[in-house]
């Protein structure tokens, strides 16, 4: 089945990365060797069209080419921090950026929780990642602390 995604991590020393699928669902494990183009040009943000397979570890993406040359760049949104009420008075003494969080979409989020993940524990397998990461996921949208 062919589908569209983007690229969430590619670590062309290491040859494997993800994609989120535009469908939505699981990010899709990708091996070096199944990309069109030559790997050192796959970036996170980089939009691709690839063939879905189910692997013995889950979904592998194959026939992976490029839909455009440079990555998207990611938007960060702020917003203003909740306040509790007693606490309204004491906050309203700092200054504007105090009050200023980054909020991240899912997807965003997702990205940067994956580099964390393998940035510390580099021996981490795709479904042990992807498990992880899946946990996470779901704690932090029970607290709301992303944007849906």
């Amino acid at each position: 089945m062919v589908a569209t995604g983007t690229v969430v991590r590619f670590d062309d020393v290491r040859g494997y990365g993800f994609i989120t699928p535009d469908s939505g669902g699981e990010d899709v494990f990708v091996h070096a060797n199944d990309l069109r183009d030559e790997k050192h040009l796959f970036r996170s943000g980089l939009r691709v069209e690839y063939t879905a397979e189910v692997g013995e570890r889950g979904l592998k993406a194959s026939d992976v080419q490029m839909l455009e040359q440079q990555p998207a760049r990611a938007v960060v949104v702020r917003r203003p921090t909740p306040v509790a009420a007693g606490a309204e008075r004491a906050v309203a003494a700092d200054s504007d950026e105090d009050l200023m969080c980054d909020v991240l979409s899912q997807a965003e989020f997702r990205n940067e929780l994956t580099e964390a993940l393998l940035e510390a524990a580099p021996s981490l397998t795709a479904a042990q990642l992807v498990q992880v990461r899946k946990r996470v996921l779901e704690l932090v949208q029970a607290h709301n602390w992303i944007d849906a």
